[in-house]
């Protein structure tokens, strides 16, 4: 795989630049990949990190360094992050088409099946 395996929108932009200015995470990458757990499987995650890896994937927008690990990579194929500013259910939302069914939160999900 060579081309970066998410899309952030303008807004999900925004608002981890916001997030890492006031938590003083400036100069930090924001890391978004995937784990083992959660209600359906698998869990996304999302964090501030100083540490680049020579094997991650790593995309500028505008100016904010997005890192993604090459096993999360696979399950994170085409997937957009989004962030929704709504009161009730607002957010980084995780559009992925390789989920087969995420949980009612939206922060895990069973990918579909191989082949």
């Amino acid at each position: 795989m060579q081309e970066f395996p998410i899309t952030l929108t303008p807004e999900a932009v925004a608002h981890a630049k916001r997030l890492m200015a006031r938590k003083g995470h400036e100069g930090e990458y924001l890391r978004v990949g995937v784990k083992g757990g959660g209600c359906s499987g698998f869990e996304y995650v999302i964090k501030f990190d100083s540490n680049r890896r020579e094997t991650d994937f790593e995309q500028d927008y505008d100016g904010l360094t997005v890192l993604v690990d090459p096993k999360s990579a696979e399950f994170l194929v085409g997937t957009t992050l989004a962030y929704s500013s709504d009161l009730l259910s607002g957010g980084f939302i995780f559009e992925n088409p390789n989920a087969a069914r995420s949980c009612g939160c939206g922060t895990s999900f069973t990918p579909k099946k191989a082949g």
